[in-house]
């Protein structure tokens, strides 16, 4: 067997998020997505190229997308040679994209690919009850005026009622934020804590901006230059204004709009490659995609929805045979502060450790400088499928900055599921 390659991260490129129903309002999944992997072409001098795959989806999906990663691309300018493999696995979905990319590289079955991203839910699908469906059709298939009111017969206005998008889980009928107002509970995890959290995630982010880290990273799009969820002004008084979002009524409810990610649109891509192809086309490598990691675990039964990462990481890090000291900076999706601090407060329990990851000893800490230095969700935002690549790429970056260092990558997911990866400094 051939030795594997290594798995070069070129570079990424992606929209400014944007929170719901604001400067997206009039776009799609589509024409995000579109935007993000054209974004990235104009970067690297793509336009009209072949890219060997370009993979990809989104979360909240019309039924008229079917085909997303393949039309974007189109739309992108990129060579119509270029397939498109439409993929999604929740809010993991870009960053399982390119790992599913990176086996091939490694393997030498492709040279080149994009891992690409979005949501748009300010465009989400709005659908009717059955009977009303079924109605329109037998309308649309009708031949005569007559048959086409026959398919009316018995209508009531009721059957207008459309039924609301929803992420709930199909499991237990309960929300994202409902299954990490839960976790707080079962972790002890403050408000307070979440708060503060929340306001560091909020500083870094806008510190990052300030300092230009991310003046090649963004692409402006639709009159936006920069994600318009951040707030350089976020205070600890401020998110003590909030009310819980999750757990109205028991009074004990800690989660609120402040400390979990709002309902965000965007997009983003990152190009990856072998070192071969890179130095043909004249292209840096930034960093190195080395290894990853999918996981899931028994949420319907009271496992903890969103603690499927810690799972991802750990069996991620016991094939490397490293540990936590062995890793310089941590990009943990903020999908909820609660997520994150649930997440660390596991990886450090005894119990858990034993009982869950099958380790005889805790995993241990993790210095909190060393966690999302540059902010995440919390203040960027968090389109479901682009925040992969979001992450992916950024810590791409991160260490193109810092030679020598390696960063570990965990998204949680819905459905009880968790992705990780672990990136290396191209730099010795």
């Amino acid at each position: 067997m051939a030795e594997l390659r290594r798995v070069a991260i070129v570079g990424s490129a992606r929209l400014p998020f944007a929170r719901a129903n604001t400067a997206y309002s009039d776009e799609t999944n589509l024409s995000l997505m579109a935007a993000a992997i054209g974004g990235l072409a104009d970067k690297y001098g793509l336009k009209g190229e072949k890219i060997d795959e370009v993979m990809g989806g989104a979360v909240i999906n019309h039924s008229r997308d079917f085909n997303i990663a393949r039309e974007a691309l189109l739309d992108a300018g990129l060579s119509p040679r270029t397939p498109g493999t439409t993929m999604q696995i929740a809010c993991g979905s870009s960053l399982q994209a390119a790992l599913n990319l990176g086996a091939k590289i490694a393997v030498g079955e492709i040279d080149s690919a994009i891992a690409v991203g979005a949501d748009s839910i300010s465009d989400s699908p709005i659908v009717f009850g059955n009977k009303f469906q079924h109605r329109l059709l037998d309308m649309n298939k009708a031949k005569t005026t007559g048959d086409k009111l026959k398919a009316f017969k018995g209508f009531s206005f009721g059957e207008l009622a459309p039924v609301a998008p929803s992420v709930n889980e199909p499991r237990t009928g309960l929300s994202m934020g409902q299954h990490a107002e839960l976790m707080a509970k079962e972790w002890g995890i403050t408000r307070q804590a979440q708060d503060e959290l929340a306001v560091k995630s909020h500083r870094n982010a806008a510190r990052a901006y300030d300092e230009g880290f991310h003046d090649d990273l963004v692409v402006p799009h639709a009159g936006l230059v920069r994600d318009n969820n951040i707030r350089p002004d976020a205070s600890l008084d401020k998110m003590a204004t909030l009310k819980p979002a999750f757990d109205r009524d028991s009074g004990r409810g800690t989660l609120t709009a402040g400390n979990s990610t709002p309902l965000t649109d965007g997009a983003a891509a990152v190009l990856l490659a072998s070192e071969e192809w890179a130095r043909a086309h004249g292209l840096p490598v930034l960093a190195y995609l080395t290894m990853g990691r999918v996981a899931g675990n028994d949420f319907a039964h009271g496992e903890g929805l969103l603690m499927a990462p810690t799972l991802a990481v750990s069996e991620m890090l016991q094939r490397l045979d490293l540990g936590f000291e062995d890793i310089d900076y941590f990009e943990l999706h903020e999908a909820f502060a609660a997520q994150v601090l649930s997440t660390l407060k596991a990886w450090n329990d005894a119990d858990y450790n034993r009982t869950k990851l099958g380790r005889e000893t805790p995993m241990g800490t993790i210095d909190p400088d060393r966690i999302n230095v540059h902010g995440s969700s919390l203040a960027y935002g968090h389109p479901f499928a682009a925040t992969g690549a979001r992450i992916l790429g950024l810590t791409a970056k991160l260490l193109a900055e810092e030679p020598g260092k390696r960063a570990l990558i965990s998204v949680c997911t819905a459905g009880g599921m968790g992705v990780a990866a672990l990136v290396e400094s191209a730099a010795a």
